[in-house]
């Protein structure tokens, strides 16, 4: 009777998040302050014998964009300045990244790994509607803000829908029991295409010194800092042959 043998393959899965610093630069002498938010994803990742690249694919919720804190507008009626509420300018993003990843153990259960990945966005929606009535009451300055409008709508300037870049972190893995187990990672994500656009506009009026100036063309990228906490899910398949 011919002896038989027992193998197995499987995969991970499982979901992962957490806080999120978001940062852009809008211009040389507009620069924005970090947007706190948070992401989530699902995932799934090979399962390779010892400590071998894996594979992973992911999928989620991720907030991108930035804020104007603690700034002095003057108001363009009387001259005087004033600080009005923290404005925030945000942009919610699906995003999919498929990458590879390294390991290497540190014993008691624990190893320590690297990642890289390719990644892809669409701009679900934003809140940028909540300037319009402001824009509209001050249209002076209205430059100086991002505006409600997709650049695929007028050819022109806006929010482009598709953007792309890269995502490379490194973090830490434990494993609680043959199936069950976790990680934690920090991961910087650039992207490589703009989130929004805008020609060069003469006379804006400039909030912040009340005098009269030129925007030069903006290409806003997002750059973006992530920390991120996951369940893990051993799924293991065994063959008998």
């Amino acid at each position: 009777m011919a002896a038989q043998g027992l193998w197995a393959q499987g995969y991970v899965f499982g979901i992962k998040g957490g806080p999120t610093f978001g940062l852009q630069n809008w211009g040389n002498s507009f620069q924005r302050d970090p947007l706190i938010r948070y992401h989530g994803d699902v995932f799934i990742e090979s399962l390779p014998e010892s400590n071998q690249w894996s594979l992973f694919a992911q999928a989620g919720y991720h907030a991108r964009g930035s804020a104007i804190r603690n700034r002095n507008f003057i108001n363009p009626l009387n001259g005087n300045f004033f600080r009005p509420p923290a404005d925030v300018f945000l942009f919610h993003n699906a995003a999919i990244v498929l990458g590879a990843k390294q390991k290497f153990d540190l014993g008691l259960s624990s190893k320590w790994f690297y990642t890289f990945g390719v990644r892809g966005e669409y701009t679900i929606d934003t809140n940028l509607d909540r300037y319009d009535a402001f824009l509209e009451l001050n249209p002076s300055i209205a430059a100086v803000y991002p505006i409600n409008a997709y650049f695929e709508d007028n050819g022109l300037l806006g929010i482009r829908r598709i953007n792309y870049g890269f995502s490379g972190g490194a973090g830490l893995e434990w494993q609680f029991s043959e199936f069950l187990g976790a990680s934690l990672e920090f991961t910087i994500n650039p992207d490589f295409s703009n989130q929004y656009t805008q020609p060069a506009i003469p006379n804006v009026r400039d909030p912040w010194t009340g005098e009269l100036r030129s925007l030069p063309e903006r290409r806003i990228r997002n750059l973006t800092l992530e920390v991120t906490a996951a369940f893990r899910f051993l799924r293991k398949i065994e063959y008998i042959d």
